[in-house]
């Protein structure tokens, strides 16, 4: 009964920069502003791509979803962030890390794919424009979307639940800000090889082999573009996808760094690393969503015109 009692744990404890008072006042201002911003930015481009019939078009779709997805990834674990910042209520219960866990997993594994969706969507734009509406066909693109959010649910609920069934012997203590899934596993108290070698097959679906679809895909537009003779044909064409390959880069650069060598351990003289982790993901999950839509918005004709369309409509009498 006694290690029954021991393994089981009820809530856990998100120390976030608890050693820093000063720190987190600032972070909870910047965090306040940047949510903000994800939500009307994100908001922003999801109204435009449903109401302005110039952008019922494949790309577009998948920009609204890539939207709406970075605001259920940061709904899930802002809130509960900045509400520890401010009122240092740090506990969350075994059920809401369940879940915040899920939906973080969810939502990252959903974007590798949309946006290795929307590498080949260009692909097929640049280098198969005739044969482009026959390909990405309302029906293809809509079933590519689900395919994304089905398979990056299914992934979440495998890696959530293999996480969450661990043995935690009391240690409820999560050196993070939200219920990240390598933070948890470092308070596991059993072999975590099976968690191990399921994560390392989800790196390779849903990072490695996204990320291979848009280096190829890029290759062959590349390939393209350089065949092009018209200079400014060659700029129209690479500018329809320099917003895409931006968010592909900050993106891909953060979460590279944080899931493709997971760590099972946590070992003496690591706190710098382990803040520096935490910075980074807070990064992955903050300010990616946040330049996700100022990069669209800046870096698209179309997208800047809609906006500005839809603020200069007068309503109606």
């Amino acid at each position: 009964m006694d290690k029954i009692n021991q393994t089981f744990v009820s809530e856990f404890l998100l120390l976030g920069l608890s050693g820093y008072p000063k720190t987190e006042i600032i972070y909870f201002a910047l965090i306040l502003v940047m949510y903000l911003v994800i939500l009307i930015g994100n908001g922003v481009l999801i109204i435009v791509s449903i109401f302005d019939s110039r952008l019922h078009t494949p790309m577009y779709f998948f920009l609204g979803n890539l939207s709406f997805l970075d605001i259920c990834y940061t709904s899930s674990s802002v809130p509960s962030t900045l509400v520890s910042l401010i009122s240092k209520k740090r506990n969350i219960s075994f059920s809401g890390c369940a879940v915040q866990m899920f939906f973080g997993f969810a939502m990252g594994s959903t974007e590798c794919l949309l946006l290795g969706m929307m590498a080949f969507d260009r692909y097929v734009a640049i280098c198969n424009p005739l044969r482009y509406p026959i390909i990405m066909s309302k029906v293809v693109y809509v079933l590519m979307a689900s395919v994304s959010w089905l398979s990056g649910g299914i992934n979440s609920m495998v890696q959530t639940s293999l996480a969450m069934q661990l043995p935690f012997c009391g240690n409820n203590i999560i050196n993070h800000f939200t219920c990240e899934i390598l933070a948890v596993l470092k308070l596991a108290c059993a072999d975590i090889s099976l968690n191990i070698i399921t994560m390392v097959i989800s790196n390779m679906a849903f990072l490695v082999l996204p990320l291979l679809v848009i280096f190829f895909s890029y290759m062959l537009i590349l390939y393209t573009i350089s065949r092009i003779n018209s200079a400014t044909g060659r700029h129209k064409a690479f500018s329809t996808c320099s917003a895409h390959l931006t968010v592909v880069i900050i993106f891909y650069g953060t979460i590279f760094f944080m899931y493709a060598k997971p760590k099972s351990q946590e070992r003496p003289g690591e706190d710098k690393l382990q803040t520096s982790d935490k910075l980074i993901s807070l990064f992955y999950g903050v300010v990616t969503p946040m330049l996700n839509p100022i990069i669209y918005s800046l870096r698209n004709k179309d997208v800047k015109a809609a906006v500005k369309y839809l603020l200069n409509q007068k309503p109606t009498q």
